[in-house]
């Protein structure tokens, strides 16, 4: 009986010592992303905007455990998404600071998207940084810096773009604009940037092409984020004569641009890349219904049960009507990595990088497949048309305005697809 208790004793002691060492054993690191994005001055609300699209996408991974992981250089398990926030201020010096902070705080993937200048930029020092230290390589994920450049001349295996680049879009746009037949001039505006440029010098080779009868009545590129009064501009469009303004613009400097637009009565179309988010559709107001031409990778009132369901999700995650602006591509973008990083099992940048390169993946009625060859993102387009909420196919509004897009046109990824002039360096 003695020796009975004794080894149970033992036993009981044993197990205790085990219990309590699997409550020290701390809980594996989570795998760290840096959004680098404006946070301060004149596109901040671009990059709170993002901010709220990556979190809402970390918390949902989060939430059915975290990223499954059991190969080599990955603890065994899951571990958690954390995302961490950089602000770049809008400037390349800025970006290039976040970018060494966020790799000495143990950052393994950079995302940033809303300028391509600074994404230009942040490849090239992931490029330099990956070579110098390799067991401290990182990935740049690109959910929105679109010159076409990035995935052609400046390609890189450490880069991968989930946005339709910029002549991507415009093709889009051309298959809306090139039906309009009663449309006979434009006026080409934008941001004097890289990406800016790149739309302006599309735009003109398609309308080439496809509309050789329409005629170009102006074009101009203004300083990014400088201009508070685009009432010069507007009235240069208006006395231009054209039917109609082909724009690039974001964030603010659409909205002011289309405010401007209503003050001195131009009453032609905007054929856009943003002209759905972020303050446009309200400064437009009536002006723009039937006018205002916004092209996406998805919007609202995609007309699907899953579009719906997860449109409705946002709206439940983020109810303020300011908050609204969801986009589709962050959501494939960060499940796609996490398809990546357990089909590799690890969290090693040249392993996940690897898987990355052909990744298929599906999500709320969106798919797309990443090209391995220049690591852009191959998806579906849609093209919107502005009317007001209620109207046919508008079932959804844009951040409470009362205004929403109806999709007119889907551009399949077959015919959205363009070729490339990547030389990948592997």
């Amino acid at each position: 009986m003695f020796i009975l208790l004794r080894r149970a004793l033992k036993s009981l002691a044993m197990a205790l010592c085990v219990a309590t060492l699997v409550q020290a054993q701390p809980a594996p690191a989570p795998i760290r992303i840096a959004m680098i994005e404006s946070l301060s001055g004149p596109f901040a609300n671009t990059g709170e905007a993002v901010f709220r699209n990556l979190i809402w996408a970390v918390e949902r991974v989060n939430a059915r455990g975290g990223v499954k992981l059991a190969g080599p250089g990955g603890a065994a398990g899951n571990r958690l998404l954390l995302l961490e926030r950089y602000d770049s201020k809008g400037q390349n010096e800025e970006a290039l600071s976040a970018l060494k902070s966020a790799i000495d705080e143990g950052a393994q993937f950079v995302m940033q998207g809303n300028s391509s200048a600074i994404a230009a930029t942040l490849i090239d020092a992931i490029n330099k940084h990956n070579e110098r230290e390799p067991d401290k390589r990182v990935l740049f994920l690109n959910y929105s810096a679109v010159d076409p450049i990035l995935t052609n001349e400046k390609c890189s295996f450490w880069h991968f773009r989930f946005d339709a680049h910029a002549d991507m879009r415009m093709s889009a746009l051309m298959e809306v604009l090139k039906e309009d037949q009663a449309l006979k001039s434009v006026y080409i505006i934008g941001q004097d940037y890289s990406f800016g440029h790149a739309v302006a010098r599309e735009a003109r080779r398609q309308l080439g092409l496809l509309r050789p009868d329409v005629q170009i009545v102006g074009e101009e590129l203004h300083a990014m984020g400088r201009v508070k009064d685009f009432l010069p501009y507007a009235a240069k469009i208006k006395t231009s004569g054209a039917q109609a303004v082909i724009t690039g613009n974001f964030g603010n400097d659409l909205t002011l641009l289309v405010k401007a637009a209503k003050e001195v009565g131009f009453d032609g179309k905007f054929y856009t890349f943003y002209g759905n988010a972020l303050g446009a559709p309200a400064a437009m107001g009536d002006a723009g219904i039937g006018k205002v031409v916004a092209v996406a990778d998805w919007l609202p009132n995609v007309q699907n049960a899953q579009s719906v369901a997860f449109y409705q999700s946002f709206r439940q995650r983020f109810p303020k009507p300011a908050d609204d602006y969801v986009h589709m591509r962050m959501q494939l973008m960060v499940e796609s990595l996490v398809q990546a990083m357990e089909k590799a099992g690890t969290a090693n940048a040249t392993a996940i990088a690897r898987q990355l390169e052909g990744a298929r993946i599906s999500f709320a009625s969106q798919s797309g497949v990443m090209r391995a060859s220049d690591h852009q993102f191959q998806q579906q387009l849609v093209v919107g048309l502005m009317d007001r909420q209620g109207a046919p196919g508008v079932k959804f509004d844009v951040e409470g305005s009362g205004y929403g897009f109806r999709v007119i046109k889907t551009v399949t990824a077959a015919n959205a697809e363009q070729p490339t002039r990547c030389k990948m360096q592997r």
